[in-house]
């Protein structure tokens, strides 16, 4: 039964708004996700319809990773992936409808002049095609992805163009940022962290999540490419940088590491079952492997797949020979920290939502706000705020949303982390005066643009929400999901 976009979502267009402002150069890779599929539809836009096919081909182009893969079934993932589909088909439409076009010399342009390709500063043929072939995709197939992203860049900016920004809008923007304020405020630290974890729960926890605890290790081995190796010369001349490429291909080609060392004359170094942190089993440091160098080499995706890296300037065969994950215990002391601490963000995260409950029912009114501090053993503290880098309570991130706070308001701020959190109650604000001849004034322009242009958005994507009518099938995207096993 075909069913509404809006149970998918409300807000399809809008999603894609985000990410693509600027035009990536990212091309996702090909991946065998799924095998076949029936050539139903599996949605409609207006008359134009999405087979069941179409939108599998679309998934093996996003190179879902293996948990992803495992938990289709139990997730909304597959919903989620339909909605960006069909946004990007609505914002096609409406490309299509405006005529906007990128014809190949403009195509051209836009790869000779990323930086992606060049090799000594200048655009590069060779590491074009290198690019391509490192990522799965032939040319066609990458540049139509280019066309298509240019395409949506200039969609959005016709949308925001020739605007005239209104000074009051300038000065809401300029007030956010520079003001006095006179607050109360309660560190509720201590608060959060009268109720420690219980043993029991933290081997709950452990059990449930035992499989993400591990040890890895990994054997690694590199070998420098030097000049004089495959060059005949010491320089980093054109000669070299030819045989480096050749040495390239031919790892690209399949070439196992030991082979291309061989045929290079190399001098193999290997280190066995070293951790992160660059220990070995008898968790004694590595002290002659510099840094940089064992971190590209200890982060290569791929066991037995031999890569060519760059560090400082020089070049070096590289490779993870094994890799070994094994289990910890609940006992050890990070693994028993991190429990801890996951306990503990859940804790607050349920205080503080209790919280921001009772501040929404008027609970902290009148003189609750000092007798909540007291019954907790806390301390009411006065404080006044007269710069956004004021830091030596709130930092930046919670000083603007203090700013934020109208006077009389109470209000529960908190970091991203949750590491700060704290009850403020907002006594009085002075503003600051804007001057239109100083150079801040531009930047705080440009601020009060972005989020004018924002609002277009997001009234174009709910015109076009009206505009065009979608409907999915729920029975082929439950099929979808359970071709999974």
């Amino acid at each position: 039964m075909a069913t509404s976009i809006g149970k998918l979502s409300k807000s399809f267009f809008l999603k894609l708004l985000v990410g693509i402002i600027i035009l990536p150069f990212v091309f996702w890779g090909m991946g065998d996700v799924f095998r076949g599929g029936n050539q139903n539809v599996i949605a409609t836009v207006d008359s134009n319809k999405i087979s069941t096919q179409e939108f599998v081909n679309y998934i093996n182009r996003l190179n879902l990773n293996e948990e992803q893969i495992k938990n289709l079934k139990k997730t909304d993932l597959i919903e989620q992936i339909l909605s960006d589909y069909i946004g990007k088909k609505v914002m096609s439409l409406e490309i299509e409808k405006l005529g906007v076009m990128v014809n190949d010399n403009a195509l051209r342009e836009i790869i000779k002049n990323d930086k992606a390709f060049f090799k000594n500063d200048k655009f590069s043929r060779t590491e074009y095609e290198k690019f391509l072939l490192q990522s799965g995709v032939t040319a066609p197939q990458f540049e139509a992805n280019i066309v298509e992203q240019e395409k949506r860049r200039q969609f959005l900016s016709s949308l925001s163009g020739g605007l005239v920004i209104p000074e009051i809008l300038v000065v809401k923007e300029f007030r956010k940022e520079n003001q006095t304020k006179t607050i109360q405020y309660i560190d509720l630290d201590k608060y959060h962290s009268k109720n420690k974890p219980s043993q029991e729960s933290i081997k709950e926890l452990y059990e449930r999540n035992k499989n993400i605890f591990f040890t890895e290790v990994k054997s690694i081995r590199y070998a420098e490419i030097k000049p004089e190796l495959i060059s005949g010369s010491k320089e980093y001349n054109e000669n070299f940088f030819r045989q480096l490429d050749v040495i390239e291909n031919n790892v690209l080609d399949g070439q196992i590491f030991d082979e291309t060392a061989k045929a290079n004359n190399l001098k193999i170094i290997e280190f066995d079952k070293i951790n992160v942190r660059k220990e070995n089993e008898n968790k004694k440091k590595l002290d002659n492997l510099p840094d940089n160098l064992f971190k590209k080499i200890y982060n290569l995706k791929t066991p037995q797949s031999p890569e060519v890296i760059n560090i400082d300037n020089k070049y070096y065969l590289a490779e993870i020979k094994e890799e070994e994950k094994k289990n910890r215990p609940m006992n050890d002391p990070e693994v028993l920290e991190a429990l801890n601490a996951q306990l503990s963000f859940k804790q607050k995260i349920e205080n503080n939502t209790s919280l921001a409950k009772d501040i929404s029912l008027g609970a902290f009114a009148d003189n609750n706000f000092k007798k909540f501090a007291d019954d907790n053993g806390l301390l009411v503290k006065d404080y006044k705020i007269s710069n956004l880098k004021q830091n030596e309570i709130f930092d930046e991130g919670l000083v603007k949303r203090i700013f934020l706070t109208k006077d009389g308001d109470i209000n529960l701020i908190t970091n991203s982390t949750l590491t700060k959190s704290f009850l403020i109650s907002t006594k009085k604000t002075e503003y600051k005066k804007l001057d239109k001849n100083i150079k801040e004034f531009e930047q705080y322009e440009a601020k009060a643009r972005l989020n004018l242009i924002n609002k277009i958005y997001q009234s174009y994507d709910e015109s076009a929400n009206q505009k065009y009518k979608v409907e999915i099938n729920q029975r082929t995207i439950d099929r979808v999901k359970n071709s999974f096993q």
